[in-house]
């Protein structure tokens, strides 16, 4: 492992503790061999002055919620030192209480929650004292003879049998350090936690953990092997939507399957002992709250319901039963990390970024345990020990910070026409809901217009049965599956009567308007049948109940796929695939209307245009984004009960009712 210190950048920072400890906290969290995900703490020691303006010695330390790779000066709550070095000294301390002290000694009660292990910081004697949980050395710790690996490789370290962080470990370290001075020590190692390095100079302090991941990272390519074996299958789409379906229902709430197929991670999923070695336990306890102590190994093949995630939901409750007590409520028995055979790994989770937090434990914990293997050995703690951090009132109090799940949390949706008007107004909307939303449009543009957060741009042509195909198992590998589909794309040409249709306009107008809406329908369904809680949404147009001369191909095609959604509903009931079309009227904020012909439409009239986009019977303009919220909502369990509706959006239509 490599020093990132830069002398010249540093020098910014040589007269300001705090800024010096987020530059070296950058550095650090630029690791993932080091720190993932909000793991790992650091904090300085320093004079500030309080309230009173008075000087107070605090400390400096990580809080909750911030990541070491981004963490800025905000990110490290002041905490008065002496006093938080007092709680060491206590006999006992209830996690809770402890909480509530160190809240109590903020100088800013508005800043986030200090590190849980705060004390153990404050009673370090040094400045700048740093800490992570570098693979390298966890893998060594995890070996069945990892103490006498750790003492030779560390002989100028501290090393300390596991326990419980927080309170409990704090009072261990004190009472350590007590009987043998750290200053004589370049860091402290705690078993299958992690490595704490400290010095009064920061670059010392930084550059020291560097060294000590460096020896680790030379016993292992001495002892044993980093060459893991890769791999390269296809999978199929079918059973990703099954297995996803499964953790969704076993879970009770949706979830996404972010499939990683990766040569490794189908390498690994081929090893003959894959079952043995991957469900051990975790590299590190903290990993537990995010994907739970063992992921459930799955057959290339599952059979209809995938037996595999039922005997994972079994398992876990037998594993709560034996750790458990009255007083514990048990979690949710759904896995959170699959092992797929011949496949690769699978994260489920309710969004993306819990599903990529996820899927990097993963990837760092099949290292670990292979190469730990290759070593002498790899063991996990006893089972119980990660239960005890897993059922952590600290650890639980960070997952209720969540708040009310979404409407479509951990949903995947599907909209055509993606680009503008409608279709993009529902992206945003499922998207604010909670759904992961994939937009297809003919556009390229709709690339660079959805790309971003929890929405992806797809460049399609609808007329293309293969190019549907295509986007449809884009969307399946991305999530594992399919629950909403909203069939928007359409194209509208006006001013051809019957008897002088060109044969063009009808062509086209059928052929977007009708005939795709159809294949796109063929494409989906088998995914929507294996979605939670699936439904498809039809957008249609006030055309069809109250038609106009001079549009008959779109009034025709319109009315065919209301049609089409009306036989999908009969048809698609029985699988608990809703079937609903919306139909919108007079929404002028698309890129069908433009300002030219809007002026010519109201002029026919002898309207001005904003009479003209208020010509209903409510007298208000209706928006794209009005439309979109009713498209969100119909696709949401408000409507659970309903198929086969038709519901107008048109501000009240004289000729409709």
């Amino acid at each position: 492992m490599k020093s990132l210190w830069n002398d010249e950048a540093a020098a910014a920072f040589a007269d300001d503790d705090l800024a010096m400890r987020v530059y070296t906290s950058r550095l650090l969290g630029s690791s993932e061999d080091l720190v993932m995900h909000g793991g790992g703490n650091t904090s300085v020691k320093a004079t500030t002055r309080d309230f009173f303006g008075n000087e107070v010695d605090v400390l400096y330390v990580k809080g909750s919620g911030w990541d070491l790779k981004t963490i800025e000066k905000p990110g490290f709550p002041a905490i008065r030192l002496k006093e938080t070095r007092m709680l060491a000294e206590l006999e006992t301390l209830s996690d809770p209480d402890m909480t509530q002290q160190l809240r109590a000694l903020m100088l800013d009660p508005t800043a986030p929650s200090p590190s849980v292990e705060a004390i153990l910081h404050a009673i370090l004697p040094a400045k700048f004292i740093d800490h992570t949980h570098t693979d390298a050395i966890i893998t060594l710790s995890n070996n069945p003879d990892g103490e006498r690996i750790l003492a030779e490789v560390f002989p100028d370290c501290m090393v300390l049998p596991y326990i419980m962080p927080g309170f409990i470990l704090s009072r261990q370290v004190n009472e350590a350090i007590k009987r043998d001075d750290p200053a004589q020590y370049k860091g402290i190692i705690l078993m299958h936690h992690g490595v704490f390095t400290y010095s009064d100079n920061a670059r010392t302090a930084y550059e020291d953990m560097i060294e000590l991941v460096s020896r680790a990272e030379a016993y292992i390519a001495a002892h044993g092997s980093t060459a893991l074996p890769t791999a390269s299958h296809t999978v199929d789409l079918m059973d990703l939507a099954r297995i996803r379906k499964a953790v969704s229902d076993a879970r009770g709430v949706a979830q996404l399957a972010v499939l990683d197929q990766t040569p490794d991670a189908q390498g690994f999923s081929d090893l003959a002992n894959v079952a043995d070695i991957a469900t051990r336990g975790p590299i590190t306890p903290d990993h537990v709250i995010r994907t739970k102590r063992i992921p459930v190994i799955i057959d290339n093949k599952p059979a209809a319901g995938v037996p595999e995630i039922e005997q994972f939901a079994a398992d876990y409750r037998a594993y709560f039963d034996a750790n458990g007590s009255a007083e514990l409520q048990i979690l949710d028995q759904a896995p959170r990390v699959g092992i797929w055979r011949a496949a690769g790994s699978i994260a489920f989770g309710s969004s993306l970024k819990e599903c990529a937090i996820i899927t990097d434990i993963a990837r760092h914990t099949r290292w670990a345990v292979q190469v730990g293997e290759s070593v002498g050995g790899w063991q996990a703690l006893p089972a119980k020990d990660i239960f005890d951090l897993e059922y952590w009132v600290l650890e639980q109090a960070k997952l209720g910070k969540g708040g009310t799940a979404k409407p479509h949390q951990g949903k995947v949706a599907l909209v055509t026409g993606a680009y503008s008007g409608i279709g993009r107004a529902s992206c945003e909307a499922l998207a604010a809901d909670g759904a992961v939303v994939f937009g297809l449009d003919i556009n390229p543009d709709v690339v660079a217009q959805l790309g971003g957060g929890a929405m992806t741009g797809i460049v399609c042509d609808l007329t293309d049965s293969s190019a549907i195909a295509a986007a449809v198992d884009e969307v399946i590998k991305r999530c594992g599956g399919l629950d909403i589909v909203v069939c928007n794309a359409g194209i509208f040409k006006a001013g051809e009567r019957v008897e002088s249709h060109s044969e063009q306009t009808w062509d086209d107008t059928l052929a977007i308007n009708l005939t795709a809406t159809q294949r796109l329908m063929s494409a989906t369904i088998p995914y929507l049948k294996l979605g939670v809680s699936p439904a498809m949404v039809v957008i249609g147009s006030r055309n069809v109940a109250a038609p106009g001369p001079g549009a008959a191909a779109y009034s025709v095609s319109k009315a065919g796929i209301t049609q089409l959604a009306r036989v999908a509903a009969l048809e698609l009931a029985a699988d608990g695939v809703r079937v609903n079309v919306v139909h919108p009227d007079a929404v002028f904020d698309t890129a069908l209307w433009t300002e030219e012909a809007l002026a010519q439409s109201a002029a026919r009239y002898n309207m001005t245009v904003q009479q003209y986009k208020a010509k209903n019977l409510l007298g208000r303009e209706i928006r794209s984004t009005e439309v979109a919220r009713l498209v969100s909502t119909l696709a949401s369990d408000v409507f659970a009960a309903t198929t086969g509706a038709q519901i107008p959006i048109d501000g009240g239509n004289d000729r409709v009712i």
